[in-house]
């Protein structure tokens, strides 16, 4: 009894007392309650996410109070309670340019948004400096996101904005001790995949104090995804920390809570119904996923088909633990600049003893491709995704198994438009046969590191072939594409949107390494100068 109550007190301290010094503020679920239920579970909107980032035009206490003192009797009353009571978001139309590079440049003053403070009941948290937003519902920074889109920014010369995005990052990183999925209440209690080492990278900025504080951040990070380590008992996880069979510790995703999400309220408990599980278990898997990015994939289902047997925290990512070790790759450069030898030997010990670990566990020797470890089956999963890509895209791999995934990748994940995410069709916006903008790029980038030029440029050229048809005939730029059929993509939990953040970023930086051709069978390699960034 006493050490599961200490061990109930080393994961509060790892959910509040390493996440800095601001307490997170309450979420519209926590703020509302019986409102927020009556709302979501009306599905008085289209999109779950539209009511969680309503702005209150009176204090919530008043609001909840005028519900509760006269509840509507009926989903129309409510609809009028909740106009009377809330201003919901609006969403902008993009401009229609010539080209597809046009277009693109055209997007970012559309989706900029300025500093600001908020709004103290809405959802929204505040931040310092410029910064550009997906589009669409995702009215909002977004993490992972954001370093896809900056690399279009950098391309597009808008070096400004990179840097102010990083100050946004910093200062969310001081406040709440990490990078929150993005800038709402309701994502505070997890992160996304942690790219923050691959911006800074991409700052032009030699600033020493600048340099100093961004180290601090990129410590901190790697804090926030270890802290688990302070709390492991004989299951091997605890938060976002797996102890391997052989005592090295590697990573998962996870969430600090485990109710409904408030963006996707409605849809988890229905899942969560069904599921047969324990309600906080699927919560907490659901929101896993989220935090994963990939929201949701047969990599997280215990049967590849369905959601109602997500399993995200038994699941040992390749992703996730390739980004991790340039994280302290990153962080032991840093620090040896800094003259901090001590630092800097920590952190390579930490990267080679994660690399290590990536080889042992995660890669399927006999079908010649990274994958993810079930920790609970003890063995890799049987799905093949584009995230097998990562460890090419950080370096890690060898020039062998380099050779072997692009074989794969060529015959098992390349469709006419793009990378397929998986090779699995199971209805999920995470699978076949969707492509996403950030895959693609990781694609193309290690690909190009371990010299396989050709088929980065394929999957290169496949793309922007694949986007600029759709601009052509519909005006917009996508989350994501069906690349088989070169058409819009399908499936997920809300509508397919348009804008969009990072498929504009990874467009346009690679058509500024493979412009587009006339002739649709040419293939051209990148020049040798090509700036695809490796960290």
């Amino acid at each position: 009894m006493r050490r599961d109550l200490l061990r109930r007190a080393i994961m509060a301290c790892v959910a509040l007392c390493l996440a800095g010094a601001t307490a997170p503020p309450d979420s519209p679920a926590e703020r509302y309650g019986p409102l927020f239920e009556a709302v979501q579970s009306a599905r008085l909107f289209d999109d779950s996410k539209t009511f969680a980032d309503a702005i209150p035009r009176e204090s919530p206490d008043a609001i909840v109070a005028a519900y509760r003192a006269d509840p509507p009797r009926d989903v129309a009353q409510l609809r009028a309670f909740v106009a009377r009571h809330f201003i919901l978001p609006d969403e902008a139309r993009p401009p229609r340019a010539d080209t597809l590079a046009e277009h693109i440049r055209s997007l970012w003053p559309q989706l900029t948004r300025p500093p600001h403070s908020v709004t103290p009941a809405g959802s929204e948290i505040a931040l310092p400096a410029p910064y550009v937003v997906p589009g669409g519902r995702f009215r909002e920074i977004y993490y992972w996101d954001s370093y896809f889109t900056m690399l279009g920014l950098k391309a597009d010369g808008r070096a400004d904005l990179v840097e102010s995005m990083l100050d946004d990052f910093e200062s969310l990183i001081a406040r709440y001790g990490r990078i929150p999925n993005g800038t709402r209440t309701y994502y505070l209690s997890r992160s996304q995949p942690p790219f923050y080492a691959l911006m800074v990278a991409l700052s032009d900025s030699d600033s020493p104090r600048l340099m100093a504080r961004r180290l601090k951040g990129l410590r901190a990070e790697h804090d926030f995804w270890m802290a688990g380590a302070a709390c492991l008992d004989t299951s091997g996880r605890c938060a976002r920390v797996v102890r391997m069979p052989d005592g090295s510790l590697l990573n998962r995703y996870w969430d600090d809570k485990a109710t409904p999400r408030d963006e996707s309220w409605a849809e988890d408990v229905e899942t969560a119904r069904k599921s047969g599980r324990p309600l906080p278990e699927t919560y907490r898997d659901l929101r896993a996923g989220a935090e994963s990015g990939w929201d949701f994939s047969s990599r997280w289902l215990a049967d590849g088909t369905n959601l109602t047997t997500i399993r995200t925290s038994a699941i040992v990512p390749v992703d996730l633990n390739s980004l991790l070790w340039i994280l302290e790759r990153s962080i032991a450069a840093r620090c040896r600049a800094a003259g901090d030898e001590t630092c800097a030997t920590r952190y390579e010990g930490l990267a080679a003893r994660r690399r290590a670990a990536i080889g042992r566990y995660l890669w399927n020797a006999t079908d010649g491709w990274f994958g993810d470890w079930d920790h609970a089956a003890q063995r890799l999963t049987p799905i093949l995704s584009a995230a097998t890509l990562y460890p090419l895209f950080a370096g890690i791999a060898t020039p062998d198994q380099a050779n072997r995934i692009a074989s794969v990748v060529r015959a098992d994940l390349l469709g006419p438009g793009g990378l397929r995410t998986t090779r699995t069709d199971s209805g999920q916006q995470w699978d076949a046969p969707n492509g996403w903008a950030p895959l693609q790029w990781i694609a193309v980038a290690g690909l190009r590191r371990y010299r396989h030029n050709a088929l980065a440029a394929d999957i290169a050229t496949r793309w922007i072939a694949t986007v600029d048809r759709n601009w052509k005939a519909t005006g917009k730029i996508l989350e994501k594409y069906d690349v088989e059929q070169q058409r819009p993509g399908g499936g997920g939990e809300y509508p397919l949107q348009d804008g969009f953040g990072w498929t504009n970023g990874v467009t346009r930086a690679l058509m500024a390494c493979y412009p587009p051709s006339n002739d649709s069978e040419q293939r051209p390699a990148a020049p040798a100068d090509c700036s695809l960034s490796y960290h």
